[in-house]
């Protein structure tokens, strides 16, 4: 073997050496990229975990609370409702004895959903009323309820009883010059309905003035 055959063969050999130690370099190189990789992504899952898991304690702890509010809101009703009740009682006791009571029916009044206005049917009815007061021929004292009935939220149940009873009062001191201090107006709102509010005619009768008169 000659001299420049053996100098070609250690080349070769050192540069296929350089070669496979290059090739396990790179290859360590990716398989570490890899494992990084995937330790970014096993804690990008984690957080998103987390997220979910604290998003999710959120929407208890809201529902919790608006669970609260409606509780906290239906013992607040039940309360004005028991209050104004009080209030009614007392009154009475101080007026006197109950001679009279009238109710101007929705059948008669025609108030219709989230209406106040008073129909000619009512105006009638009220005349009558109007007409057996001047019978009794005494100082009387007329407390004028409002209904509603359970179809809106409270508060406009509350508003539109409200408004029913004052537009009598106005009719009858418009009409008849009836004094306003010996009139006064109640609103119990949905509070004490006489018929079923599940039904078309159950809400209807809900929707009604009742006018209590007292010596």
């Amino acid at each position: 073997m000659n001299k420049n055959r053996i100098t070609f063969l250690v080349g070769a050999v050192f540069i296929i050496g350089l070669i496979a130690n290059t090739g396990c370099a790179t290859k360590k190189m990716v398989l570490g990229q890899a494992a990084n990789l995937d330790q970014k992504i096993a804690g990008m899952e984690t957080a998103v975990e987390e997220n979910q898991k604290r998003i999710k304690e959120h929407d208890e702890r809201l529902t919790t609370l608006g669970s609260l509010i409606t509780q906290s809101q239906s013992e607040m009703s039940q309360t004005k409702s028991e209050i104004v009740g009080k209030i009614s009682e007392v009154r009475r006791f101080a007026q006197g004895k109950l001679i009279l009571q009238e109710i101007i029916k929705n059948d008669e009044a025609k108030f219709d959903f989230e209406s106040f206005e008073l129909g000619d049917e009512a105006k009638v009815a009220l005349d009558r009323f109007v007409e057996t007061l001047i019978a009794q021929n005494k100082g009387l004292y007329l407390e004028i309820q409002g209904h509603a009935d359970s179809s809106g939220p409270e508060d406009w149940n509350v508003y539109l009883g409200k408004k029913r009873a004052e537009a009598v009062m106005e009719y009858l001191h418009n009409q008849y010059h009836l004094p306003l201090h010996r009139m006064e107006v109640i609103t119990y709102g949905s509070d004490k309905p006489i018929a079923d509010n599940s039904t078309s005619e159950g809400r209807s009768q809900n929707r009604r003035v009742m006018i209590l008169v007292y010596e």
